[in-house]
């Protein structure tokens, strides 16, 4: 779970990043979660875009990858959504601490 310290730093390092990926008029399937596991493991913070086809909005399709890849929804705003997973591998985000 992030602290509030942690969902800005990674709020202010996400505001550079491109969208990614899109969900589509498929929604949330098994391709596009596979896809966001492996990329969350080489970059840790990842942006996507929900199109106006897709049947959810962007906060359920935020919250259904982030439950089945196992990763923190840092923020949504409108059809965008910012998710990080610290990686197993290559760490290139520190994260501020809990004191």
């Amino acid at each position: 779970m992030l602290t509030s310290k942690q969902r800005a730093q990674l709020r202010g390092l996400a505001n550079t990043l491109e969208a990614i990926f899109q969900v589509g008029k498929g929604g949330v399937n098994e391709q596009l979660i596979r896809q966001v596991d492996e990329t969350l493991e080489k970059r840790e913070l990842i942006k996507l875009t929900t199109l106006e086809t897709c049947p959810e909005t962007a906060r359920e399709a935020a919250e259904k990858i982030a439950a089945a890849v196992g990763c923190d929804v840092v923020q949504v705003i409108g059809r965008k959504f910012i998710l990080y997973r610290e990686s197993k591998e290559n760490k290139t985000i520190i994260l501020v601490k809990k004191k």
